[in-house]
């Protein structure tokens, strides 16, 4: 399981009414916001102010399911993590690499750890405040900000050190129906998945998604929302320090209609959480997803592995680590990094620093391998371009390289260190170096630095969203747009 979070600190609301009491940002970090605050187009005053509590939950708004893959709705749109279901992070089409320099800066009333949305010329970001904002993706000026919630407080739950904790993954944008769904941890413990209506700002519907084995207030909402054929797919971890009885699981429930949700808990007695920030992986139509170290050390619990699920939730495949008693004694779980797809084969890199190539087709079971690399501890979600995959390291991200017959080697280390998530657009590799609040464009056959900027301080695991000529960032404070990419 993750061994650290960065806390959130609660901001005012951005309507300009006054927040209850709270602990105040550093100094240091507004410092940072002003600089790139200075430069901004953004408007503290929302077109539409948030509710002071959200309605009754309500059902889907209607009977019959419409079909929807999570498929990009214009070229320059960014509906999910990573922009597509394969969580390439590439960005088609995007300008060639300027000048980087700030554009505009918008606070929000929290953090903003999942990675922005961009639909049309509007960017979409939730908060830990369990608020979810629609901004002019020109401008910054917030166009509404819906409050669907009241986020759990760090002392109300066994560890962690998110606080408050409300909407920490990444939201998806359905284009069927024009909405966007979050999920929103709310006080009580409870996860609740919301459909937003893109253009209104009305909240749509406000359903349960508990996970479905354990004690809910123990695990935590990590990983990016999936879409795929009408469903949203829900991954849950635990907490940081890994306290209480979490259990790592995934549940869906549909975009409309009243089917009951689905779901898939893995067979352990305790941990084995699904956590990493990019969520499910679709491919061949299956869901892979990578999971954290569980409480056996003598039978085999389903843990340290990447899963193939079906889009009914069925177990079809998997790969484990063939260290996975030693990860799961010394908390070296697989599952710090998402599944790559490159090719006909899967690449997936976890805190030990092994990198394991597997076949897309047959994952090979425990220590099934195709071959494997010695590389570095991986955190967060990769980016794929051809035969080269982009990796999260912690320090400093590296490229590899999977050649045909599934051999891994290391084309480059970036020359400074960054570890968030990268994604690609314009000839360049963007990577946040969150805790030094920087922005690097790194050159994609090199890694050596082409531009950088500053962004302010910036959740872990933190990766930008690329439009147009543009790039965006989830801060601590709120979102940071940046000119030249």
């Amino acid at each position: 399981m993750l061994a650290y979070f960065m806390s959130v600190r609660r901001s005012r609301w951005v309507s300009g009414a006054p927040a209850r009491a709270r602990d105040r940002r550093p100094v240091v970090a507004l410092l940072l916001v002003g600089v790139l605050a200075a430069c901004s187009g953004g408007s503290s005053q929302p077109d539409a102010t948030p509710t002071a509590a959200p309605p009754a939950p309500t059902g889907p708004t209607s009977s019959a399911a419409r079909p929807s893959t999570g498929a990009v709705a214009a070229p320059a749109d960014w509906p999910t993590y990573h922009h597509d279901n394969a969580r390439t992070g590439v960005a088609p089409g995007l300008a060639p690499l300027g000048t980087l320099r700030p554009a505009w800066t918008t606070e929000l009333d929290g953090a903003v750890y999942g990675q922005p949305l961009v639909v049309g010329d509007r960017l979409l970001a939730g908060t830990e405040n369990d608020t979810v904002y629609a901004l002019d993706s020109a401008t910054g000026r917030v166009l509404w900000a819906r409050h669907v919630g009241t986020p759990v407080r760090r002392s109300d739950l066994p560890c962690g050190n998110i606080d408050p904790l409300g909407i920490t993954s990444t939201m998806v944008y359905d284009p069927a129906s024009r909405h966007v769904f979050a999920l929103a941890e709310m006080d009580g413990a409870r996860h609740v998945l919301v459909e937003v209506d893109v253009a209104t700002g009305a909240l749509v519907s406000s359903r349960p998604a508990e996970p479905p084995r354990g004690d809910r207030v123990a695990h935590q909402q990590r990983g990016a929302l999936t879409l795929l054929d009408g469903w949203v797919y829900i991954p849950y971890g635990g907490l940081a320090g890994d306290c209480g009885q979490y259990i790592g699981s995934v549940v869906a429930l549909p975009t409309t209609g009243t089917a009951a949700a689905r779901s898939y808990a893995i067979p352990t007695t305790r941990e084995a959480g699904i956590w990493t920030p990019g969520g499910g992986v679709v491919h061949a139509g299956r869901l892979l997803y990578a999971s954290g170290n569980g409480e056996s050390t003598s039978d085999y619990d389903g843990s340290d592995s990447v899963l193939a699920l079906s889009p009914t939730l069925q177990l079809v495949d998997r790969f484990t680590a063939p260290e996975w008693v030693d990860d799961n004694r010394t908390d070296l779980d697989l599952g710090s990094m998402s599944p790559a797809v490159v090719g006909s084969f899967v690449y997936i890199q976890g805190k030990r620093g092994i990198g394991y190539v597997l076949r897309a087709d047959h994952l090979g079971g425990i220590g099934g391998q195709v071959a494997t690399l010695r590389a570095c501890a991986s955190f967060g979600g990769s980016a794929v371009s051809g035969d080269t995959v982009y990796v999260p390291c912690r320090g400093r991200m590296r490229a590899v390289r999977i050649d045909a017959t599934g051999q891994p080697s290391q084309r480059w280390e970036a020359a400074v260190s960054a570890s968030g998530s990268p994604v690609l657009g314009g000839g360049a590799v963007f990577v946040v170096d969150y805790d030094g609040g920087m922005l690097y464009a790194l050159d994609s056959d090199s890694g050596a630095v082409r531009q950088q900027v500053s962004i302010g301080r910036a959740p872990h695991f933190a990766s930008p969203t690329l439009s147009g000529s543009r790039a965006y960032v989830g801060t601590m404070a709120g979102v940071v747009a940046v000119d030249g990419a």
